[in-house]
């Protein structure tokens, strides 16, 4: 009966089979209540449960309890956990997890503030490191919280403390109760800062201005909190503001150009000239940062964002009673401040300044630069020259405090007196000798020889040569001093007259050729010159064909001019010559034969009487060939180019 009655039972449920099921409501059938599955016993849990000595349901059994005591808990979250233990730089917390988890000591602050007891929140990195701990991390779990109380702050837009904990390019690392922010340079202050060291510890109210989530960047900025304090300051001034007006301000920037003046909020510009009276090179010459100054408003446009100030019209302007103070003809002391190529300024007070003219630094040098004898930064003795008051100059001189050698040179020098120099210097025209330091004196090319044409003085002297020389003028007003070189000797113009006359025939060396003609020296050195016209050939190539340099030759003296200088000579007018007195010579011979007291002559005789003399009749054709130019026509070609001929 009992094997019948197990039979119609339910092999799991232990329901009998036959019993009807159960019905909800409406009469449906209830399903069976589904049943716990047993959980698989794997074959580490089997290995586990025979070395701690457990059946495989005491092993099951206890495992379901103590997994009743672990917490649910996911990496990447922050729990509450338990110091358990310090010990070497560690800090051990349990966090309700199988094992417990080490945090690093310096974590907890420097000094540490932590004890064995106390409840910590922290972050969970990881569930369990190479040795199965747990990776815990105190700072990642500050940073997850003061993060979130960071981005609501900018939300809201309020303000929060920070402190400047180090310098880094371009800004400040700002601490943000233990989250780093990025302070700039340019957002530290309205003004400049130029000591960023000196904010290193200091806790200052700032405003964040940008939040990057994905990047865990804050940057944040001090100056938006100054400027909004200062709006209010800056309204008030510029509805005070006007022009005159004097104000106390702040040395907020320096620039090559001016300074940036800080009046309470509202900066205006302090530009260099308006500084200081006198001259000066940079503005730190006159003011420094952060320096209280006091100002005056000279202009500034509607919208009152473009501020002038002036510093020096606060002081008396400096050329009133300029007469007064530097009258003319006093000598003074001033300060070399610059130098240009035409002179150099002098600063006799603070804005005050004279120029001395080059012209005014030596009576006798001729000063090529204002540097060769002044230098920036000198302190000299000047003289007052002139000042013109209306256009601000003042003419100074410092020549003037020595005697002009000029006021006794002709004293000194006499027209006449021959004097010793040295050639200091040759030019086209002339040779400038040196008569003592700063006085020189010209030889025109003119005065260097009676009998050639000089056509450089260096054909006659050299630089550097000591020469004697006769001072023929002198104009004191404009400081020349003429001399000569040739009136040492006499003018041999006077002998020359008498020894080269109008058809002289003289033996002469030829010295050059030109186009025009020959330039030959005569006995007494005396130069000459022959026309090409002159010379019985048609062309310069057929004289050169027929005459050298060096060769002598004769010619005839065709024009004497003393007053220019100049002797011209002529070949072709002399075998003109010779050619009329060869004609003479035979026509005595013929008349000697045609004596009337005489006997009659035979054509023979006459005949023997003509070949004596074969030559002279050859000589005399080609002298009858040759044309006869006028002395005029000569004296033309004789004469140099751009002269007319005398």
């Amino acid at each position: 009966m009992a094997d019948v009655e197990k039979t119609n039972q339910d092999e799991v449920t232990g329901v009998p089979n036959w019993a009807p099921a159960p019905s909800g409501e409406g009469g449906d059938p209830i399903e069976p209540a589904a049943q716990p599955v047993k959980p698989a016993f794997t074959a580490e849990q089997a290995r586990a449960a025979e070395d701690l000595g457990y059946s495989e349901e005491e092993y099951l059994k206890f495992s379901e309890l103590y997994g009743r005591t672990l917490k649910d808990i996911d990496e990447g979250q922050i729990v509450t956990g338990r110091v358990l233990a310090i010990a070497n730089q560690e800090v051990v917390v349990d966090i309700g997890f199988k094992s417990e988890g080490t945090i690093p000591l310096e974590e907890f602050g420097m000094p540490p503030v932590v004890k064995v007891g106390d409840r910590v929140d922290v972050f969970l990195d990881s569930m369990e490191d190479s040795d199965g701990q747990l990776i815990l991390s105190k700072k990642k779990a500050d940073f997850m919280r003061t993060w979130d109380r960071v981005i609501d702050i900018h939300d809201q837009g309020l303000t929060i403390q920070g402190r400047c904990v180090r310098r880094i390019k371009g800004g400040i690392v700002v601490d943000l109760m233990g989250v780093d922010a990025f302070l700039p340079g340019s957002q530290i202050d309205v003004k400049p800062v130029r000591d960023f060291d000196a904010l290193i510890g200091q806790t200052f109210e700032f405003k964040i201005v940008k939040v990057n989530k994905l990047r865990k960047n804050i940057v944040v900025s001090r100056r938006a909190i100054l400027e909004e304090s200062m709006a209010e300051k800056r309204k008030v001034i510029l509805e005070e503001l006007q022009k005159g007006q004097v104000r106390e301000g702040t040395v907020k920037n320096i620039t090559d150009f001016g300074v940036f003046v800080d009046l309470g909020g509202v900066d205006g510009l302090l530009h260099i000239n308006d500084l200081s009276w006198g001259r000066i090179n940079h503005p730190s010459e006159v003011v420094k940062f952060d320096e209280h100054i006091k100002v005056v408003v000279l202009d500034f446009n509607e919208a009152k964002d473009r501020i002038s100030l002036g510093m020096k019209q606060l002081q008396a302007h400096p050329w009133e009673n300029i007469e007064t103070k530097f009258p003319v003809g006093t000598v003074v002391k001033g300060k070399v401040v610059s130098i240009a190529d035409y002179g150099a300024f002098v600063e006799l007070q603070k804005g005050v300044e004279g120029l001395i003219h080059v012209s005014e630094m030596s009576w006798t040098r001729n000063v090529v630069h204002p540097s060769k004898i002044l230098n920036v930064g000198d302190q000299i003795d000047v003289k007052i020259l002139s000042i013109e008051k209306d256009r601000k100059r003042i003419s100074l001189g410092i020549k003037q405090l020595l005697p002009d050698p000029w006021d006794q040179i002709e004293v000194k020098y006499p027209v006449g007196t021959r004097i010793k120099g040295r050639v200091r210097n040759l030019t086209n025209f002339g040779a400038f000798v040196e008569m003592e330091d700063g006085i020189d004196g010209l030889i025109h090319i003119s005065d260097l020889s009676w009998t050639k044409k000089v056509k450089h003085p260096s054909e006659v002297l050299k630089k550097g040569q000591d020469v004697e020389v006769m001072v023929l003028e002198i104009n004191k007003a404009e400081r020349r001093l003429s001399l000569g070189y040739k009136q040492l000797t006499e003018d041999p113009w006077a002998a020359f007259e008498e020894t080269y006359k109008v058809d002289t025939i003289t033996p002469v060396k030829v010295t050059k050729f030109m186009e025009k003609g020959l330039v030959v020296e005569l006995p007494l050195g005396l130069e000459g010159f022959v026309p090409l016209s002159q010379m019985p050939e048609n062309s310069m190539a057929r004289v050169q064909q027929n005459i050298k340099e060096g060769d002598e030759i004769q010619l005839i003296v065709i024009e004497f001019d003393r007053e220019n200088k100049r002797v011209v000579l002529s070949r072709k007018k002399l075998l003109d010559v010779e050619k009329q007195k060869n004609s003479a010579a035979e026509s005595v011979d013929v008349s000697a034969y045609l004596d009337t007291n005489a006997a009659p002559v035979t054509l023979g005789e006459i005949s023997l009487a003509s070949a004596d003399k074969p030559e002279k009749k050859k000589a005399g054709k080609k002298k009858a060939d040759a044309g006869d130019a006028p002395a005029e026509e000569a004296a033309a070609e004789a004469a140099p180019e751009g002269e007319p001929a005398a």
